[in-house]
């Protein structure tokens, strides 16, 4: 059996390429934003956006809801400039419920084709595929801890859950994304 560790770096390092190699679909302008709090919004989306883009395409399987989501998480965000105290975190739990939310409201579960202008890469294509087999939370979790570098704890503050629930639904998606894409090291 492959240790724990094992299917941790093969997921990661397959997301983590998908992560360099797809599109972007919006550009920044040169803009310095900040507001009286010194908060350097401008800084804080060069920083967050693109990768929470791409968490959130991952977890939704929409392109359209991503942008979206970011987009709202963000103008959110410099409204309540005085109550976000850790801007980057913020954003991304914000993002993520807002496309829950609206996934929601669609009522439309997450895709099983793949935007081949999303995943180019067909080993990350079949990664995107299996996560869209996966429970929302599972998925949600997985995208977060393996795709957004987040802690068990920060991925159970993001979702609204606990830190063993967090590291329940991994243990779950990985053994699930392992039957789905199979076992590679030939035990």
């Amino acid at each position: 059996m492959k240790p724990l560790h094992a299917d941790s770096a093969i997921f990661a390092g397959a997301v983590k390429r998908w992560r360099l190699n797809a599109p972007v679909p919006f550009e920044m302008q040169d803009a310095g934003v900040s507001d009286a709090t010194g908060t350097d919004w401008e800084a804080v989306y060069r920083a967050e956006a693109e990768t929470l883009w791409r968490a959130l395409v991952l977890q939704t399987g929409s392109r359209e809801i991503a942008s979206d989501a970011v987009a709202e998480a963000f103008a959110q965000a410099m409204g309540r400039r005085e109550t976000v105290r850790k801007p980057g975190a913020w954003v991304w739990k914000a993002a993520f419920l807002i496309a829950r939310g609206e996934l929601n409201r669609l009522r439309t579960d997450v895709p099983a084709t793949v935007d081949t202008a999303v995943a180019p890469l067909e080993p990350v294509a079949d990664v995107v595929r299996a996560l869209s087999e996966l429970s929302p939370m599972q998925r949600a979790a997985t995208v977060l801890h393996y795709f957004g570098d987040y802690s068990l704890a920060e991925t159970a503050a993001i979702l609204g859950s606990s830190r063993s629930a967090i590291g329940v639904q991994l243990f779950r998606a990985r053994k699930r994304l392992r039957d789905l894409l199979g076992d590679d090291d030939g035990d």
